[in-house]
């Protein structure tokens, strides 16, 4: 579990690709303090599990499979690149952030940035599947870092990037077309999901939703053949 507090930068030394699959070491840059087997790190918003860790570095491997590299933008890393890093959060920590899996949903893409005071806002657009998880002044998580959805519709959304996340994230690099991380909030998940066999459609990932409760029969009329009279 992670908040989506950014702790630094991480950069991509070696790339391995093994069928679908991927072989990342990666050099933190910021302290990495008693790091362990089988921790898990949140890479641009990414759960990946370490595997090794090369003190000499330092760094750590860590796989993504596939299907991860499929759904995010891990396969467009190349060596060299940054990434956003945090470490899985301990109990006892201070919460500033929001509920992190580092379960993400889509890629979105920046469509446009603009200068606001000190800040860029930022417009995303993903797909509109999505759309129902995303709400004004909800949370989400774009490339590792918790953001406040400033507004949204049907297939977009906008942050606002305040001068200290520009400074210490790869939100500085992020240009019109780049592909990011996106990650809904959990909570939203769970109510749509509970509130779907209410709704008529599919349920969430695509499970056909439950059937609705059947109309009841008991009606005035019928209460009032069978004695129930007022």
């Amino acid at each position: 579990m992670f908040t989506g507090l950014v702790e630094g930068q991480g950069r991509v030394t070696a790339m391995e690709k093994r069928g679908g699959d991927l072989l990342f070491r990666f050099h933190p840059l910021f302290a990495f303090d008693k790091p362990e087997i089988g921790e898990s790190v949140a890479c641009n918003g990414v759960c990946l599990t370490v595997e090794k860790w090369l003190p000499a570095g330092p760094e750590f491997t860590a796989f993504a499979s596939a299907e991860t590299a499929s759904c995010t933008n891990l396969g467009g890393l190349r060596v060299g690149s940054l990434v956003n890093m945090e470490r899985a959060m301990q109990m006892g920590d201070r919460f500033g952030g929001h509920i992190v899996s580092g379960h993400v949903d889509c890629v979105a893409h920046v469509e446009s940035m603009t200068e606001v005071g000190g800040s860029r806002r930022m417009r995303m657009a993903f797909d509109a599947q999505w759309s129902g998880e995303v709400v004004p002044k909800g949370s989400v998580t774009l490339d590792g870092i918790s953001l406040t959805v400033n507004r949204c519709g049907a297939g977009w959304l906008e942050v606002n990037i305040i001068p200290e996340t520009w400074r210490v994230t790869t939100a500085a690099s992020w240009k019109p077309g780049a592909a990011v991380n996106m990650e809904t909030d959990v909570i939203a998940k769970y109510v749509k999901n509970l509130l779907q066999p209410y709704a008529g459609g599919a349920g969430q990932g695509g499970a056909p939703a439950q059937e609705k409760p059947a109309e009841s029969r008991v009606t005035m009329d019928f209460l009032l053949k069978n004695g129930f009279g007022l």
